[in-house]
């Protein structure tokens, strides 16, 4: 493959970097502003708990099941060509929802919006790469991942002050159409700025599509006892979905080691599998996704729905642990080579004492001051997650050759996804089952609830901290045995 980037000038890489970044922004902000919007959407489209449960969790689905294929699209079909794709389906995708009649038609079209944002995002990070190299790549990384932290923040403040200005029936839609003039100048830019590309001679997909569809189906069948669980209650759930998890699982794994043993690009390929810091910093990092995604809309819906406060009060509560997060996110490098898969662990324990502490708070704070004590919570939470997520992608991947890196990234980013798909279908599950058989009025049926969710997440938690301090330990034994070698 060849690139026209390398001789591009200074100029015309940062106005390609800008459009690249602008489109990351707006796929990342969709993910946060969208929790805000939900109490909206329950009350204009008579949405119930299943409905809510697609509207998140299928986004996040969609996402992470795509990312890899998408991924490998770029790099045959060219990464402009993908993006330019990803950024028109992502607006076409974006109007239908917020034009959606119904919640079921809602639901179906937050699915083709992940399918959308997944297609932008590999090109994001290979546009990155394309563009830049030595310590401006290094930058410009850094920059990217600043823009993560920063649509964090704005996304709930931004869907409050939406809700707030234009009420909640045009408020929520509105959340959705902002996304039609962002995309529009996307793409007239993207067309003018981004580097084109010269198609690779012979080049195969190299798809794993059966794969896919076995995960797909794997995590699917995890979810559904949960999806619609708040009608039979958990213990009417159709467990016997589990069973269908457990074969498709086992499914999976003797494909994608049958594939990999013929030479075929698996998902996840056996090198992958036996490389035992790669393992440990995935199932971690898929416990705490599957945990922490999910808290943004229980706090969204109990401050809204259970306090009856504005939608702006709920965006406000997440700012203070997004900026603490980003902080204490780009100061951990600073520290990670000297505490290594230990810094994850602290983090850990200061975000599960962190959310413990929101679950405390809810019970005995008065409601006036709820709000207030649960932002100076957050931010303390932020500390704690800073500390998590970057240093847990810099050692998952340090033992990784270079070669494979692409293709341990992708599925890192996958399986972080799945396990939010997963916790969010399990947390929300809590949540409308507690508040649904809960008595009292609705702020004590909602504080429960919250309650109880809240405790799903102290337990992900947990299972991902337990986790790190047995890789931490592997990782100390190992390093003390060569030292003495």
């Amino acid at each position: 493959m060849t690139s026209e980037s390398s001789t591009l000038p200074p100029e015309e890489r940062r106005r390609a970097f800008a459009v690249i970044l602008a489109a990351g922004f707006m796929t990342l902000l969709d993910v946060s502003i969208v929790n805000i919007a939900l109490p909206s959407v329950e009350a204009s489209l008579n949405a119930n708990a299943t409905h809510i449960q697609l509207i998140v969790a299928g986004y996040s689905l969609a996402f992470g099941l795509v990312l890899v294929p998408a991924g490998r699209l770029g790099d045959v079909y060219g990464r402009r060509r993908i993006f330019l794709l990803g950024v028109i389906g992502f607006v076409i995708a974006s109007v239908a929802c917020g034009l959606a009649p119904t919640a079921a038609l809602l639901s179906i079209f937050r699915l083709l919006q992940g399918v959308a944002a997944a297609l932008i995002n590999p090109q994001v990070v290979g546009l990155i790469q394309q563009l830049f190299s030595g310590p401006e790549r290094g930058r410009a990384f850094g920059i990217f991942g600043a823009s993560i932290g920063v649509s964090t923040a704005i996304g709930p403040v931004l869907g409050g002050a939406l809700i707030g200005g234009l009420g909640p029936e045009l408020g929520w839609r509105a959340v959705f159409l902002v996304n039609l003039p962002v995309g529009i100048i996307l793409v007239i830019a993207a067309r003018r700025y981004l580097p084109g590309h010269s198609r690779m001679e012979a080049a195969k997909l190299g798809l794993d599509i059966v794969g896919l569809i076995l995960l797909g189906v794997t995590v699917l069948a995890i979810m559904m006892p949960f999806v619609g669980a708040e009608r039979t209650g958990l213990a009417g759930a159709p467990w016997w979905w589990l069973a269908i998890a457990a074969v498709g699982y086992v499914a999976f794994m003797a494909w994608e080691l049958r594939l990999d043993s013929r030479g075929g690009s698996a998902v996840v390929p056996r090198s992958l599998m036996r490389n035992t810091g790669f393992v440990f910093g995935t199932a971690m990092g898929t416990a705490y996704f599957a945990g922490f995604t999910g808290i943004w809309i229980v706090i969204s819906v109990y401050i809204q729905s259970g306090l009856q406060l504005g939608a702006l009060i709920a965006g406000l509560i997440g700012l203070p642990f997004s900026i603490t997060a980003g902080y204490m996110s780009a100061r951990s490098g600073h520290w990670l080579p000297r505490y290594g898969r230990w810094l994850v662990v602290i983090g850990l324990a200061v975000m599960g004492v962190g959310i413990a502490a929101l679950d405390i708070a809810s019970i005995v704070v008065p409601e006036p001051y709820i709000p207030w004590v649960m932002m100076a919570i957050m931010g303390v939470a932020g500390v704690g997650s800073g500390f998590v997520i970057s240093p847990n992608q810099a050692l998952t991947l340090a033992d990784v050759p270079v070669a494979s890196g692409g293709t341990a990234g992708g599925v890192l980013q996958t399986t972080q996804r799945v396990g939010a798909s997963v916790g969010l279908a399990v947390m929300t599950s809590v949540f409308f089952t507690t508040q649904a058989t809960a008595g009292g009025d609705a702020a004590s049926s909602y504080g429960h609830a919250f309650s109880m969710a809240l405790r799903v997440t102290v337990g992900m938690i947990v299972v991902a901290l337990i986790i790190a301090v047995i890789d931490a330990r592997r990782r100390q034994h190992d390093a003390d045995a060569e030292a003495n070698s």
